[in-house]
């Protein structure tokens, strides 16, 4: 993982540093000098060869300093701690519902191939999968933020309201649920789809008809023999979403005004904000690297065919 990081690291730097214009140069000020703006570029460690500067930045960020961010005037690791948690609320609320529900679902669906409750299944997975989440967000918003005034349009919680730490989170989860809606309808809708072809593919397996022969209930067959090889595609699916649980989901923090990591990005990008955009990347290729290392860990609990050496 470490030669990877070091890799991810060095390209992820080029790239920023090739892009054109940076931060200071997005900042209105009429009244700023250009040597005001030298003088900001020595200290925000935006001067020198690319070379010089990746090394003065991964001597820091082995540190976990990932330098200032311009735009908010404080260090980055900073501004990343305030609002990765936020969209890790939201984000794994939705993971775990999604879970919970598509699985069972996706198995109830292949071993009742053809069936109405597969039909229905697969047209809602496909309506899922299909629809821009900015689209339904927008749709939800309409029905039940304008018109019927049950959610509020954005935002985390309600300004200017002092509340008690239970009353803080139930505004909290009332804000929470209409972006919480979109982003479960296509996590359910795509792994549903997954968990659905992977025990179509198993269920057709030898082994399984032999299980059948055997006289054994078609519970026992499916929940015992076949689900544990089923799930290893859904592992690995699984294993990808470590990152979004923290990576925020930028369209929907954009539509709800979610004050999560994923809006930050976006204005970061709007900003030439190369510093907090640098530190999140590597934070998302960092925990890309674990989703893997904990899928590799998890194939051997689950298939017994497999041996961690």
């Amino acid at each position: 993982m470490i030669p990877v990081i070091i890799g991810v690291s060095i390209i992820l730097f080029t790239v920023f540093a090739l892009a054109p214009g940076d931060a200071v140069d997005n900042i209105q000020n009429p009244k700023m000098t250009e040597e005001k703006k030298q003088e900001l570029r020595v200290q925000y460690g935006l001067e020198g060869s690319i070379l010089k500067r990746y090394i003065n930045w991964a001597s820091k960020a082995i540190r976990f300093d990932f330098g200032m961010s311009v735009k908010h005037k404080m260090p980055v690791k900073t501004v990343i701690n305030t609002y990765v948690w936020n969209s890790f609320y939201l984000s794994m609320s939705s993971f775990i519902v999604s879970v919970i529900i598509a699985v069972p679902l996706g198995i109830i669906s292949a071993t009742k191939q053809y069936s109405g409750f597969d039909m229905f299944f697969t047209v809602f997975a496909l309506i899922g999968i299909s629809i821009p989440s900015f689209f339904f967000g927008m749709l939800l918003i309409k029905w039940f933020a304008v018109d019927l005034r049950l959610f509020p349009v954005s935002g985390m919680t309600a300004l200017g309201v002092s509340k008690t730490p239970v009353g803080h989170i139930l505004d909290v989860m009332h804000h929470m649920f209409l972006p919480f809606i979109v982003l479960s309808l296509g996590n359910v809708a795509s792994l549903m789809r997954y968990t659905r072809t992977s025990m179509l593919e198993v269920i057709r397996q030898d082994y399984v008809r032999t299980a059948r022969s055997k006289g054994l209930t078609e519970k026992v067959v499916v929940y015992k023999h076949a689900l544990r090889n089923g799930l290893i595609p859904v592992i690995t699916i699984l294993g990808f979403y470590l990152p979004s649980l923290f990576g925020g989901a930028i369209i929907t923090e954009q539509i709800f005004v979610w004050p999560g990591i994923g809006k930050v990005a976006i204005e970061a990008i709007n900003g030439r904000d190369y510093q907090l955009l640098m530190g999140f990347e590597m934070l998302l290729a960092i925990l890309t690297l674990v989703g893997n290392l904990i899928a590799d860990i998890t194939y051997a609990i689950v298939d017994p065919r497999i041996r961690l050496k």
